[in-house]
Formats: structure tokens, sequence, C-alpha cells
């Protein structure tokens, strides 16, 4: 491959700029998802672990997990997470993975998280 190639990006392909505009439309998004025991939104409780975006047609795939695996929502929250992004115009197939590896601990929350549980 040339070295002009490979500086040249792929047909459909968002840019660097579009690709981080579109990523803070998905955390937007995830924020608007909360855990009913909890008054804090699911990013900033640290319950998101990834997000992936295929740049050139806008899927997106989410790792996330529960603040327990016997939580009262676990079997509604994929879903709940999935409506929330798909208010993103745009976005592609969504797909929402649960995951207990590693463990959530509060250790994970952001600091406005804490904050708003008085964790400190």
């Amino acid at each position: 491959m040339s070295a002009d190639a490979a500086q040249t990006k792929p047909a459909g392909a968002m840019s660097a700029e579009e690709l981080e505009d579109f990523t803070a439309k998905l955390v937007a998004a995830l924020k608007t998802v909360h855990d009913p025991e909890i008054p804090v939104d699911i990013y900033e409780l640290g319950l998101i672990y990834k997000v992936d975006v295929n740049d050139e047609n806008k899927d997106v795939t989410v790792d996330m997990t529960l603040t327990a695996p016997a939580c009262p929502v676990a079997g509604e929250m994929p879903g709940m997470v999935k409506s929330a992004l798909e208010t993103v115009p745009g976005i592609g197939e969504i797909t929402v993975n649960m995951t207990f590896d590693p463990p959530w601990t509060p250790e994970m929350m952001s600091e406005s998280a804490k904050l708003e549980l008085n964790m400190f």
C-alpha cells in the first residue's frame, strides 16, 4: 500500500471530527438512561465499559455491566440502552452486550457521580 493510500480514508468513513461529534451524541444518549434505584445515569456510574463505532456504517456495539448481577432491571437494561441510542440520528445497527467481567465497583463511578451520591 502506498503512503497516499494509507492516509486516504475509505469511502463513507467518518472523519475524526465527525466521529468525535457522533461519539458525543452517543454519550449524551447513554446519559439519559438511569438505574431506577440510583439517581445517576449509567454512563457516570461507570456501567458502560466500551462503545465501538464502525466509522463506515455507524453500527455501534456497547459493552456494559450492572451494579450487581441480580439487579432487578438486568433483563430490561440492554433494551433501555438500545432505545436511548436509537434516538441518535444516522445510527446503524446497535448491539448491547452485558458482561460482568470485570465486576462493577464504586471506584468505576465518575467524580460527578460520587459527588451526587455523597461518596466522598
